[in-house]
């Protein structure tokens, strides 16, 4: 099942610099639905495409290590489940339906925000796609290209006036397990709206 989300906004009501001003990490969410458009807004940021054809994060070469999933559990017109999104296209492809943000929790040590929020966004790397260009030397590059993206989904939550917290500390596989994918997870961003 693909689901076409909305065409994101190229342009918004917080400037660049109001949003890294007002940047920070939030843990605490209310219980109440993210929309399709703040999914989609959020999505794009991280790895989406910008007017240039590229990415809106960079990657060392071009290598575009990542496959970025969503475990969707309080969105406004999405039924709960894991989705793998394509940028390229700007599609969510649903992976396995249902309610997944137990599972997750506990694969990331119990935390509070990915428990409570209604969507976690999983960055997986597939570190071969940037070793076989760079050696071993890749491996850095691959956790450096997380960080931008990992940036560019603070500042978009930011500017949507949304809460996300940069999580590291969890069960390598037990993530996979949840998600069920190849590759390797390094990143999980709980988003909601700020309840602190």
């Amino acid at each position: 099942m693909r689901i076409e989300l909305p065409t994101p906004k190229r342009e918004g009501k917080m400037s660049l610099e109001e949003a890294i001003d007002k940047r920070r990490s939030i843990r605490r969410y209310m219980e109440e639905p993210l929309t399709l458009e703040e999914v989609s807004q959020i999505l794009w940021a991280a790895y989406g495409i910008n007017r240039w054809g590229k990415r809106t994060s960079p990657s060392a070469g071009a290598c575009y290590p990542f496959e970025v999933y969503v475990v969707v559990e309080n969105v406004d017109g999405l039924p709960r489940g894991i989705y793998r999104y394509d940028g390229r296209v700007h599609f969510l492809e649903l992976i396995k339906k249902g309610s997944f943000r137990k599972a997750l929790t506990g694969a990331c040590l119990y935390q509070r925000c990915v428990a409570t929020a209604p969507m976690n966004i999983v960055i997986v790397a597939h570190y071969e796609r940037t070793t076989r260009r760079y050696g071993e030397r890749g491996i850095r590059y691959v956790h450096i290209d997380a960080g931008h993206m990992g940036q560019n989904i603070y500042l978009q939550a930011t500017a949507l006036n949304l809460g996300t917290v940069a999580v590291g500390a969890f069960h390598d596989m037990g993530v996979k397990e949840v998600l069920g994918v190849p590759g390797s997870p390094i990143y999980v961003f709980p988003v909601g709206i700020p309840a602190e």
